[in-house]
């Protein structure tokens, strides 16, 4: 029975080591992004930044960057980071994968959505889209690629 629950703890550890989903305490929220060399291996990266509503911290600040590679779908990556601002100590969370693009938001056929982690689970899938008329703010959107109905602000900002 020892040998069966050492054999779990080491699976489960081998399983968290593949993970891209990193979670780490924040002593210093001031990382700067090198756009100049990231752009240089990643191609042009897009950032989008709000905060976003929690339900028991003060917000997630996150920021989203898109980053467009080669044009091939194999080079769209994306890394977003949520800070939960108010908890103590305050989290950080890193997730990076693959994303690709949907046309079409709702009732606006040349609107986009970014599927984050299209080629993951259903359940580790975010959804993320404009509207043609206004790609500056990037809405977080439900699991039905709809934007949330409510008076909170679900949506990134591009930073320019």
């Amino acid at each position: 029975m020892k040998k069966l629950v050492v054999l779990l703890v080491v699976a489960c550890q081998l399983m968290s080591c593949n993970s891209k989903k990193k979670e780490e305490t924040i002593q210093d929220t001031s990382d700067v992004l090198d756009s100049e060399n990231t752009e240089n291996v990643l191609g042009q990266v897009m950032v989008y930044e709000g905060l976003l509503p929690c339900a028991d911290c003060e917000g997630i600040e996150t920021v989203l960057k898109i980053y467009q590679g080669d044009g091939t779908i194999e080079g769209h990556t994306f890394e977003l980071t949520s800070v939960y601002k108010g908890k103590t100590p305050e989290k950080k969370v890193i997730v990076e994968g693959n994303y690709n693009l949907e046309r079409g938001l709702e009732k606006d056929p040349d609107g986009t959505i970014y599927v984050l982690n299209y080629d993951r689970p259903e359940a580790e899938q975010l959804f993320y889209g404009y509207s043609a008329a206004n790609p500056d703010n990037l809405f977080l959107l439900n699991n039905k690629r709809e934007k949330i109905k409510s008076k909170l602000k679900y949506f990134l900002t591009l930073n320019e």
